[in-house]
């Protein structure tokens, strides 16, 4: 896990995954997927629909469907602050 990731975590937010389903111009009979998968805040996932809204600006494929997954790794009762310091030799 990556710093960045940690901290994300920590403010709240999840491991959210999506399945983005979408038909490409030059081959519309060929439904295809799309793995996309970032830390968001649930249930509203500011940063999944930043990315639809991307998709639909900047790429030439149509969505189908999404399906979302979404995880909080860390949860409150998993991580409380401790005062202190150990020192290893």
């Amino acid at each position: 896990m990556t710093e960045r990731g940690f901290i994300a975590q920590l403010q709240g937010y999840g491991l959210t995954t999506a399945e983005i389903h979408f038909y490409r111009p030059d081959a519309p009979s060929l439904l295809q997927l799309f793995v996309w998968q970032e830390y968001d805040l649930a249930p509203d996932f500011p940063v999944l629909f930043d990315f639809l809204d991307h998709w639909r600006r900047e790429i030439e494929a149509a969505l189908h469907s999404v399906r979302i997954e979404h995880d909080r790794l860390i949860r409150p009762a998993e991580w409380r602050a401790v005062d202190g310091v150990i020192s290893l030799p």
